[in-house]
């Protein structure tokens, strides 16, 4: 047991540090290509906060257990809303001006749905796996174009958190080859160690994948949401998440079904309707006000409390 509990801990991590890895590598190599700062934020840190949760989901399908597979999407797309914007919002109400990210916001809920339908059979086979992992292509390439019509506060805003002077790229590419070794490593000791500490608890691996799974491979977002909050800068807490959580169904489940095909398992549709039931709150708070006050949330944290005390209590 105490091991188990060690290399949990060990695996998320080298998931964290991983992820932290492959975003600096990332976002230096695309700030060399020329991409814009505000692309580089709505995109390449976005998606690249979702890699721990690809890796481990991957992982696990891989190994047989869908439960953690697909427990893992779900669990840490309400995580990202319900936890860490509920945190994010308390420590500092967040203010968001993009466009960018309230139009994200209903692609997101689009997204959310699309997997409910896409799992009324209980099962993602490979094909919807790609027509997912099409989807996350055009979604890139629509928010590419929508960065041109942000208002030049809100790119101001990303470049003060961008690369600076981008590093020679051979820096960038070991950071990134870092990365991927850290996470690779990290995802297979957590995936094995997890499902290890279920059997010993006593607890089901769709929980665990709900839970332990989607708020350790959450850390990349945590971190970036909440520091992003405490510098006031709404736009970027708020976009991260609803990128991460777009990139989770379109890419991570995209690119798991499309090598293994994922069964629902142990994944109830309470989980589902949560997922998508929170995605549809934070959409309704930012239409309403533009932004997630201290009240807005208080209420995500106690929604997250309350599902996770549900769910270790079934």
């Amino acid at each position: 047991m105490t091991w188990t509990l060690l290399a949990t801990a060990a695996g998320l991590a080298m998931l964290y540090f991983g992820g932290d890895s492959l975003i600096r590598g990332a976002s230096t190599l695309a700030a060399r290509l020329g991409v814009s700062s505000l692309s580089i934020g709505l995109t390449v840190v976005a998606f690249g906060t979702s890699a721990p949760e690809l890796v481990v989901s991957l992982d696990a399908a891989l190994a047989g257990a869908n439960d953690i597979s697909v427990g893992n999407v779900v669990g840490s797309n309400i995580a990202n809303i319900a936890l860490i914007l509920g945190l994010a919002a308390l420590l500092r109400p967040a203010l968001v001006e993009a466009k960018v990210v309230r139009i994200d916001t209903p692609i997101m809920i689009v997204a959310s749905l699309a997997l409910i339908g896409i799992l009324a059979n209980g099962t993602v086979s490979r094909v919807e796996g790609c027509i997912l992992l099409t989807c996350l292509v055009a979604y890139i390439v629509f928010t590419f174009r929508q960065v041109r019509r942000e208002p030049a506060a809100v790119r101001e805003e990303f470049a003060s958190v961008a690369p600076g002077a981008p590093s020679p790229t051979w820096v960038s590419m070991l950071f990134v080859l870092a990365g991927l070794v850290l996470l690779i490593a990290g995802g297979h000791m957590l995936v094995n160690a997890v499902v290890d500490l279920a059997t010993a608890l006593g607890i089901s691996q769709a929980a665990t994948g709900l839970t332990i799974v989607a708020i350790g491979t959450s850390l990349p977002e945590f971190a970036t949401s909440v520091l992003a909050a405490l510098r006031n800068q709404g736009d970027i807490a708020v976009g991260n998440i609803v990128g991460s959580n777009i990139f989770n169904i379109l890419g991570i489940l995209g690119v798991t079904a499309a090598v293994q095909p994922l069964h629902l398992g142990g994944i109830t549709w309470f989980d589902l309707g949560a997922m998508v039931a929170l995605a549809c709150a934070l959409w309704l708070m930012l239409v309403s006000s533009r932004q997630l006050g201290r009240t807005e949330g208080a209420l995500l944290l106690a929604s997250f409390i309350t599902y996770t005390t549900w769910l270790l209590a079934a």
